[in-house]
């Protein structure tokens, strides 16, 4: 079992109200980045749901340095219509799921922070967020409370 230290939320960098799926992000990962399967553990899909990819049991790839002790969640957008501007494309149902998502993970993973991926790179900000700040009351959440 691997050692759960980090939640980090990613957007797919797709323009809104186009849908995408797992099924989508795990080509461009295997054929277009040579992965071996898609990089993310979870993928949230415009309508709210959860698809599942990468298994947790392993390492992903979706944060240089950090998957080995983190799990990656991806919501479906984070780019204006025109994939111009990065934008805050989450549909009320992505809010939904995304925030009870990472509340199971929190508690499955009790010493699991919440991070955007922006919060490790400055190469883009992905996920058009600020993660951190959103769901620190979900990172500083402790059962015996």
């Amino acid at each position: 079992m691997r050692d759960i230290k980090k939640l980090i939320v990613h957007c797919s960098a797709t323009p809104e109200w186009k849908d995408f799926d797992v099924e989508d992000i795990r080509e461009w990962h295997v054929k277009g980045n040579g992965w071996s399967d898609v990089g993310y553990h979870f993928i949230i899909k415009l309508d709210g749901t959860v698809q599942d990819g990468r298994p947790v049991e392993k390492s992903g790839a979706h944060t240089f340095g950090h998957n080995k002790d983190s799990i990656g969640v991806c919501y479906i957008g984070g780019m204006d219509k025109d994939m111009v501007e990065w934008k805050d494309t989450r549909t009320p149902e992505q809010k939904d799921s995304l925030f009870n998502l990472l509340m199971d993970l929190k508690f499955e993973y009790p010493e699991a922070k919440v991070f955007g991926h922006k919060d490790f790179t400055n190469k883009k900000p992905c996920p058009s967020f600020n993660a951190f700040s959103e769901y620190e009351e979900i990172s500083n959440y402790n059962e015996s409370q």
